[in-house]
């Protein structure tokens, strides 16, 4: 008998966890080596290179998001994980390869395409087999190992490049990630779709009128988590920009900046085992405007100081202030959905999110340039901060309360 539950769907939950964690893996390549990289072997400025590399993969990351949603109405769960897959297959071998700059962009708007389709589908199927009782757990889970291997996957290639000073071995692991990826899903992974028939006739949901409007403005739960989701990434993607050159600037070697651009996507990771439990028991809403708050606050807190105990301690607290807000967007989400429309509403808070590189890439580029590092870091902290409260005044709570606040049943 179809069932569904955690423990009922236990082994599969655990392959789509592993599937997950190759998903992470491949954009943790890049992430901490991009500026020496481009510099070294291509001769072109760091900032340039960081800038470009985010605008292509936020911008197909974003797009691959939205099409998977609608995918969902033509292609079973499993295939769609399948071409994401696909696309990530050529990007370590062109890494490795390239002849030019614009082959790393192109090796990014693939690694987008995976990224947008592979992650989206294998949330969608854990919400499919876990049910609504431990949804923040699963995506506790879902986050933990895709984050930590982003934090994991970046301190090797950091690793990988100050022992050997060969690129090839620092991207030669991305071939092993897709490959097991594509096998594992080839192979074990089975559709989860039989079981959205299932919660349907137990889901009180009703179907949203206009899914566009109302998951990116109209709905007070939706459309909030929508601008807390834009601006959570607007502020990674200005800190995935700056972040390598701010630790340049204090005169960190290439080792202590990969190890410290690893440690907030691994406080991350691991913070959402605890954060997603926490969203099954305490209001979400509350959860979420003090991780943005949290996230404010340390970036506010990386001006200063130049010791490499201090900013390990600070991207710890940032990456817990996002471990509160991320598996809890999903779960939000899920919660103000119905199952047959989840995907696609799904898709449209992850396609506004993940615009949220683009921006904080474009914000990067003008505020470092004109006002420079400092400014910047209190821009960023300014509008997370103000994100917190937005989101915190318009969204109601369906759980315990940490303090006095509106409930969804008032």
């Amino acid at each position: 008998m179809i069932q569904q539950g955690l423990k009922e769907n236990l082994s599969q939950f655990w392959l789509l966890i592993l599937v997950n964690a190759f998903v992470g893996a491949m954009v943790g390549l890049e992430r901490s080596v991009i500026p020496q990289f481009a510099s070294q072997v291509f001769n072109i400025n760091a900032g340039f290179a960081v800038f470009s590399f985010i605008i292509a993969f936020g911008l197909s990351k974003s797009i691959a998001n939205l099409v998977m949603g609608y995918l969902t109405l033509k292609l079973s769960r499993k295939s769609i994980l399948m071409l994401g897959w696909l696309f990530a297959l050529p990007v370590p071998i062109i890494l490795i390869y390239a002849p030019s700059w614009n082959w790393i962009i192109f090796a990014n708007v693939l690694l987008g395409l995976n990224q947008g389709l592979a992650w989206s589908s294998t949330v969608v199927m854990k919400i499919d087999l876990v049910g609504e009782k431990n949804r923040g757990l699963a995506m506790g889970l879902n986050e933990f190992s895709g984050y930590l291997a982003v934090g994991l996957a970046g301190a090797l290639t950091g690793y990988t490049l100050s022992t050997f000073s060969n690129w090839t071995y620092v991207f030669f692991p991305g071939i092993l990630f897709a490959v097991m990826g594509l096998l594992v899903t080839l192979f074990f992974v089975k559709n989860t779709e039989k079981l959205v028939d299932l919660e349907n006739v137990t889901n009180n949901v009703n179907p949203l009128k206009n899914i566009w409007k109302e998951t990116t403005f109209k709905h007070r739960n939706l459309g909030a988590v929508t601008l807390s989701g834009f601006t959570n990434n607007l502020n990674d993607g200005v800190l995935w920009s700056i972040l390598p050159i701010l630790l340049l600037t204090k005169n960190f070697s290439i080792t202590e900046i990969s190890i410290l651009a690893g440690i907030y996507p691994t406080a991350w990771g691991i913070g959402q085992l605890f954060t997603g439990k926490m969203g099954d028991v305490f209001c979400k809403k509350q959860l979420i405007s003090l991780g943005m708050m949290l996230q404010a606050l340390a970036i506010f807190l990386l001006i200063f100081n130049q010791s490499f105990i201090y900013h390990a301690v600070i991207l710890v607290v940032l990456g817990l202030g996002t471990a509160l807000v991320y598996p809890n967007f999903i779960t939000v989400i899920a919660e103000n959905s119905n199952p047959k429309q989840r995907p696609q509403i799904l898709s449209i808070f992850r396609f506004w999110r993940d615009m949220g590189y683009v921006a904080g890439a474009v914000l990067a580029g003008l505020t470092y340039t004109y006002l420079g590092l400092n400014y910047t870091l209190i821009t960023v902290a300014g509008i997370t901060l103000l994100a917190g409260i937005y989101s915190e005044f318009r969204m109601c709570c369906t759980k315990k309360v940490l303090w006095k606040t509106v409930s969804c049943f008032e």
